[in-house]
């Protein structure tokens, strides 16, 4: 398969994917949130990663980064649900939890990097 052909199938599945979860959350959000809360591009990742180098041997380090970033990015999904009950718009709402979140990421960098830790 030529290069153009496995990237236009990568970036159909994962778009197939993103459609379906949120066509999926306009008829309930709690489904919605379970197929989100999966982790699906990081499965896809692993699997792309794999056919691509044949080796097994980058999957650990990119899930050990994986889990340690989502630490920080939990702090999106409790901030902009909070803003939003409190009155806010969505999209001042969605852009404060985006920075917050990207200074929460900054930080676990700096920590990660503090206790030696490398990603």
């Amino acid at each position: 398969m030529n290069s153009y052909a496995y990237y236009a199938i990568k970036v159909l599945l994962s778009a197939l994917l993103i459609v379906a979860i949120s066509e999926i959350a306009k008829r309930s959000s709690l489904l919605g949130a379970l197929f989100a809360s999966i982790p699906f591009v990081s499965i896809l990742a692993f699997v792309w990663l794999y056919l691509e180098t044949g080796s097994a041997e980058k999957i650990p380090a990119l899930s050990l980064g994986i889990f340690w970033l989502v630490i920080p990015s939990l702090l999106l999904f409790a901030v902009l649900p909070g803003l939003l009950k409190l009155g806010w718009n969505f999209w001042p709402s969605l852009i404060v939890s985006i920075m917050l979140t990207s200074a929460a990421y900054l930080l676990m960098l700096r920590l990660l990097k503090t206790f030696g830790v490398e990603l």
